[in-house]
């Protein structure tokens, strides 16, 4: 069973003090890249949460956010009272003005407000850690979703490029007539006698630089080697890459070796099927 990596989880955490929402979106990428935007009082707990991202997603390009909303009346920013003070009675000195125009103008100045670093308690910290989990659980479940339309649609094309290499090996015996034919046909226009013997020597080498036996057989076991990847238990985008490599090889192959309208025709669609793999594979965890 193959997985997508793209895919969201979301989660909201309520404490008594505050609402924390953990969200996770992931799209495809060769590497596992994550990208982090916590608060800076969680920082401390970044790598424990990264590591435990990382051995779930295994791969792709991971934005995860964890954003806090305050919801009770506790809040880092406290007033910087002996500051404020002193800048009050710093202005009475320059201005004199009532009480409340002086505080306005103390409040507005540099210190006037100080930031109390919170401590995390590990109790807050297991919420948030399962927090993530269910947010974990609900991407992967996406990115199964994903894979299972992505396996439905690549059986589909393996199917198509399969029945295309049937009508190739109807249609190659009448190619290699046709082949033959050719050939006799340019001797002859030259109007000159030529060794039989020769010939059919010139001839043989000809046919067997055409002879695509070798490249259907592989073809057809290419095909089926992805096909038995794609219902193994483990999703393996890579895999499947490299043997999407060898599919292409073998299809160009018998392009280049046709010299036969029709079968290039079919060779152009086998392409076109390939093609729309490999666009696809690029989600393929």
């Amino acid at each position: 069973m193959i997985k997508s990596m793209t895919g969201f989880g979301k989660s909201v955490l309520q404490l008594p003090t505050k609402k924390i929402t953990i969200e996770v979106k992931s799209l495809n990428s060769k590497n596992l890249d994550i990208n982090a935007r916590i608060p800076s009082q969680y920082r401390e707990k970044e790598l424990q949460m990264r590591n435990t991202i990382a051995k779930t997603l295994v791969r792709g390009k991971v934005d995860f956010g964890l954003y806090v909303e305050a919801t009770g009346e506790e809040t880092s920013n406290k007033v910087n009272e002996a500051i404020v003070k002193e800048y009050m009675r710093q202005l009475s000195n320059v201005h004199q003005g009532d009480t409340t125009e002086l505080l306005k103008m103390a409040v507005r100045m540099p210190d006037a407000l100080k930031t109390e670093r919170e401590q995390i308690n590990e109790e807050e910290f297991k919420a948030i850690t399962d927090a993530l989990g269910k947010a974990l659980i609900e991407i992967e479940s996406y990115r199964n979703d994903e894979g299972k339309a992505l396996e439905k649609d690549f059986n589909l094309r393996i199917k198509n490029i399969g029945k295309l290499l049937e009508k190739v090996i109807q249609i190659d015996p009448e190619r290699m007539t046709a082949v033959r034919e050719k050939l006799q046909k340019a001797v002859s226009d030259l109007k000159e006698e030529v060794d039989q013997n020769r010939f059919e020597q010139e001839l043989i080498y000809y046919l067997e630089k055409f002879d695509i036996t070798e490249e259907k057989v592989r073809l057809a076991n290419h095909l089926e080697y992805f096909a038995t990847t794609l219902n193994s238990a483990d999703s393996n985008g890579k895999k499947l890459g490299f043997i999407t490599q060898e599919i292409g090889r073998e299809i160009n192959t018998i392009g280049s070796k046709s010299n036969y309208a029709p079968m290039q025709q079919l060779v152009v669609q086998m392409k076109d099927e390939l093609e729309k793999i490999k666009e696809q594979l690029l989600n393929v965890l």
